[in-house]
Parts: structure tokens; C-alpha cells; sequence
């Protein structure tokens, strides 16, 4: 009997464990579904989405903090880490990199290798031939070519050479040296030419970014580099020694052979020409030059019709700039201006009876041409230096257009209105 009666106690235990641990298993699970079907709080941010952040802040808290809400959802929208994932493609490339790589899939095929042969003549007078190297980019359907007129400059012949090894003779339609511009032709079928669209270089900003298409040393056709507009407005000599306004500065590598390609806006516009760098060594040291565009569409038409690009010009020959020292030794009336020495005949100036120098003067061991008139503006424009007079005509005025010219002589200050003249070849 007492063996029994312990049977059924460990029967009986066991049973009561049993159900023990059933009524664990099913509370449990109660409490699980409980906790997984609780609904999510709207401070519940950890696995929020910024789109329910907002809703639920719109609806549940005061306008203020709202608002406060609705700004940290935009910079959580707005985090780097979600734009870059949303931004690289499956190749991890990011959007910049691909802006870059369709600027130059849509271009390059626009930009040309040009190999200029030219006859010089060596110490026994024979005729050495020489080549030269450059580059330029196709503008039109008709087959024009922009380059530097460095570049093709006493050039006997001048071949194009497309990427395709399509190798073309080109004619000169018009340069222009002063501004270190020319523009070619050749005959090529249409499906050749891709031409490049002219951009905007008025409203440039520093840290832009630059790109930069050529054929480096003549060898490495259509490399690209990339960097930043470095600076606006420089001065740069031409070819002609004299200077060219509003060059554009960039740090996009350009060397020997650039010369004539294309600087472009990250929208593949051209914005400029590249034309020269400064290095002491001859290769790129990240300060490289560009005509702007603004001044390539300004001389273009001319070049295109009717050869050469026809400078404004007043007919100054000679002048003393003022300085300080030269205003106090011929007692000048003002301190900024130009002392006309000489005036070309049959100029506007001589048409308006504008006179240069009068008199010889001798002021310690210097030799001065005095008495001439003094020209201090055109238009509302001060000009101190010849190279002002230049970059003001060559900017806001034609061949044919009248400018008012604001003329002293002695004490007296006159108003001349004078209809500028084509400048002489130098």
C-alpha cells in the first residue's frame, strides 16, 4: 500500500508539473502577442520612418513643436548617409562622377587634334618643315572649328584629326590675334560634327566647377581633367602683346597641346577656350587660362563673314599715363588720364581736331613732348593706362558705334562725341 500510495504522489507531481509548465507555454505566448500587437508610440523613433514622424507629430502635438518635428524629419531626409545611398548606382558611383562622365560622352566627340605644319628657315637659309600641335571643338553643322590663332599662326597646312582616325585638311575662315582666337572649316559628313553649345561666361562664380577637354602634348587625345574656376577677370597677354580682358583662372590641369580645347560647365557648355598656362617648368603647375565665351560669341559673327575681327579704335599713337610725379611737374588739372602725345592722322581723334603734344620740355635729364590734349573718360568710363582704353572699347564698343570722349586741354574740359574707325593691322 505505501508503495502505491507513493506511485500516485509521483503520478500526481508529475501531472502538476506537467500543467506547470503548459500554463508557462501559454502565458508566454500571451504576453508576447500582447507586446508585438502594442501600437507604436509617436516617440517611438528608432524604427519610425521620417513620413510617420511627421504625421504622427502633425497630429498629436502643439503647432510649435510641430514645426520642430517637421524640421529634424527634413535633416533626417536630407542626411548624407541616406543621399549617398539613394545617389550611388550599383557600380558605386556617385552622382557627381556621373555627371562628369556624361559631360565628356556627350563632347568629346566634338573635340579635334590640330597639326599645323609650318616652313621656317635655318641658319643656311634652307626650309625646315615643323610641326605644331593643338586643339579645338566643332561649333556648328557647317563644320567650323574654334581654336587659338597661336595655333595655327604661320601655318602652311593645318589638319583635323577626329577620334575616329578621320584625318581632315582645314581652311582659315577669320582670326583674330589680338584676342588669340581663329576660326577653321572643314568638310566633313554631318554624322561626323557633334557640335558643343556656347554657355553663359557673364555670371561665373569662383569654386565652380571647370572641365577641361584637349589633346595634351599633341599625343593623349581627348583627356579630360576636372577642377574648380580659380579666379575671374584676369589679364592675359595675346599674341600680339597686347592684353585680353575677363580670362577665366582655373586649376583643371592644362598643358602644351590644350591650347584651342574647350572649358566646360558641369551642363557640357562651353563657358571658354583654353589658351595658356603659367609654369615655370612648361607643364602644368594648376593655373591655367581661358578666353570666355563671352568674348569668343562677341568676335565670332565678324570672324565667320567677313574675315578678321575689326577693333574699335580712337587713333592714340602715343601717350604719357598721369602720375602723381607728372601731374605736379606740368602743373596738370587732373590726376588720372592720358597725355596725348601723338594722333594719327585721319583718325577720330584728328577728325575731331583732338591735338597731341605742342611742345618739347626738358625736366632734369628727361625729355618730355608737352602741350597735348588729355583724354580722362569714354563714355562714364575713368582710363588711366592705354590698356584700360583698349579693354573698354574692345567691351562695350564696336566699329561704327559713337562714343563720347571726355577731352581737357589747358583748363578747360570738353564733351566730344567721335564714331570709332576699324584699328590698322599692327
Amino acid at each position: 500500500m505505501e508503495q502505491d500510495s507513493i506511485r500516485i504522489q509521483k503520478i500526481t507531481f508529475k501531472r502538476l508539473n506537467l500543467g506547470w509548465r503548459v500554463w508557462l507555454c501559454i502565458s508566454l505566448i500571451l504576453i508576447t502577442g500582447m507586446t508585438s500587437c502594442r501600437p507604436r508610440l509617436p516617440w517611438s523613433r528608432r524604427n519610425a520612418s521620417p513620413e510617420t514622424v511627421t504625421t504622427t507629430s502633425e497630429t498629436s502635438e502643439s503647432p510649435a513643436q510641430t514645426a520642430q518635428d517637421t524640421r529634424s524629419s527634413a535633416n533626417v531626409a536630407a542626411s548624407p548617409a541616406l543621399d549617398n545611398a539613394a545617389l550611388i548606382d550599383a557600380l558605386g558611383r556617385d552622382i557627381a562622377e556621373r555627371r562628369v562622365m556624361d559631360v565628356y560622352e556627350r563632347t568629346s566627340p566634338a573635340v579635334v587634334n590640330i597639326t599645323t605644319r609650318v616652313l621656317r628657315r635655318d641658319f643656311f637659309h634652307g626650309v625646315i618643315p615643323e610641326e605644331g600641335a593643338g586643339s579645338g571643338f566643332v561649333f556648328d553643322a557647317d563644320g567650323h572649328i574654334l581654336t587659338n590663332y597661336h595655333v595655327i599662326r604661320r601655318a602652311q597646312q593645318i589638319e583635323v584629326s577626329f577620334g575616329d582616325d578621320t584625318v581632315l585638311e582645314a581652311e582659315i575662315v577669320g582670326t583674330d590675334p589680338r584676342n588669340d582666337i581663329a576660326v577653321l572649316r572643314v568638310s566633313a559628313p554631318a554624322g561626323l560634327l557633334t557640335p558643343l553649345e556656347f554657355g553663359d561666361s557673364d555670371n561665373l562664380q569662383v569654386g565652380q566647377r571647370a572641365i577641361a577637354i584637349g589633346n595634351p602634348f599633341g599625343q593623349f587625345g581627348r583627356t579630360l581633367t576636372t577642377g574648380v574656376i580659380s579666379a575671374l577677370d584676369r589679364n592675359l597677354r595675346g599674341p600680339e602683346d597686347r592684353e585680353i580682358g575677363g580670362i577665366i583662372q582655373t586649376d583643371a590641369a592644362i598643358n602644351r597641346g590644350n591650347s584651342g580645347g574647350p572649358l566646360l560647365d558641369s551642363n557640357g557648355q562651353v563657358i571658354g577656350m583654353n589658351t595658356a598656362i603659367f609654369s615655370p617648368s612648361g607643364t602644368n603647375s594648376g593655373v591655367g587660362f581661358a578666353i570666355p565665351v563671352s568674348t569668343i560669341q562677341r568676335v565670332l559673327p565678324e570672324l565667320l563673314t567677313v574675315g578678321r575681327y575689326r577693333h574699335p579704335w580712337l587713333g592714340i599713337r602715343y601717350v604719357y599715363p598721369i602720375s602723381e610725379r607728372l601731374q605736379e611737374t606740368l602743373n596738370l588739372p587732373v590726376s588720372e588720364g592720358l597725355v596725348l602725345v601723338q594722333v594719327f592722322s585721319d583718325s577720330p581723334l584728328a577728325d575731331a581736331n583732338v591735338r597731341g603734344a605742342q611742345q618739347e620740355l626738358t625736366v632734369g635729364n628727361q625729355r618730355l613732348l608737352v602741350g597735348g590734349d588729355i583724354l580722362t573718360e569714354i563714355g562714364d568710363t575713368p582710363v588711366s593706362s592705354l590698356d584700360e582704353l583698349d579693354a573698354v572699347l574692345e567691351a562695350q564698343y564696336h566699329v561704327g558705334d559713337e562714343v563720347t570722349a571726355t577731352i581737357w586741354r589747358g583748363n578747360e574740359r570738353f564733351r566730344l562725341r567721335l564714331t570709332l574707325s576699324e584699328a590698322p593691322a599692327d
